[in-house]
């Protein structure tokens, strides 16, 4: 049984091995994450692989609590690294620490995870996640505080189809437990593998 540090270590180097592969085109591509490209998020990712419980605390104090203004300080800061600095970071630093290994490493796990498919599904670049490192994912982005997950599908019952998993109560909402996973952290994109009476109440949530 691997442990959620474990899994987020081989979350991390997975999204570096990826990121590798990519061409110049895909590299400065949109990702699904805001205005970001692929090349901001894998800088927002190495931002946070050394960032400590003290710093990050400190940084927020900065940004005035906005954890949206700390990230575009990190993408700014690191525009100046190359490609091959970014992926040899995050591979020589998967493993969590400091903030990032919270919760077990359940933070870097499915903060990689949501990133990592921020960059896939916009380049159309599928994968298959392993069953437990998701179900992981899915319980914690309910829970975390800067994904709200919960909160964005409050009066849903949202229902993974290909996982033996389920949380909250109202319309159902049923897909692939990546989609559901996407969608509960705000991303549109999932919608349309998404099905239910509960479907046009998140659109409608989600802005799509």
């Amino acid at each position: 049984m691997y442990s959620k540090t474990e899994w987020a270590t081989a979350e991390r180097r997975d999204f570096a091995d990826l990121l590798a592969g990519l061409d110049d085109e895909q590299w400065n591509a949109p990702s699904l994450c805001g205005d970001w490209r692929v090349r901001d998020v894998g800088a927002h990712l190495v931002a946070y692989l050394d960032r400590s419980r003290a710093g990050f605390f400190a940084h927020m104090a900065r940004h005035r609590g906005r954890v949206d203004r700390l990230n575009t300080a990190d993408v700014t800061r690191l525009t100046t690294w190359s490609r091959d600095q970014l992926i040899t970071a995050l591979r020589v630093n998967a493993e969590p620490r400091g903030v990032s290994s919270g919760f077990g490493g359940r933070i870097a796990l499915t903060e990689c995870m949501i990133h990592h498919q921020d960059v896939r599904r916009a380049l159309n670049l599928p994968r298959t996640i392993e069953a437990g490192p998701l179900l992981a994912a899915l319980d914690f982005a309910r829970i975390a505080p800067l994904i709200r997950g919960a909160m964005r599908t409050r009066g849903l019952r949202m229902i993974a189809t290909d996982l033996d998993w389920a949380a909250g109560r109202g319309a159902p909402v049923r897909g692939p437990g990546e989609a559901v996973l996407m969608a509960m952290t705000g991303r549109p994109d999932a919608l349309s593998q998404l099905s239910g009476p509960g479907v046009d109440e998140l659109s409608r949530r989600l802005g799509a």
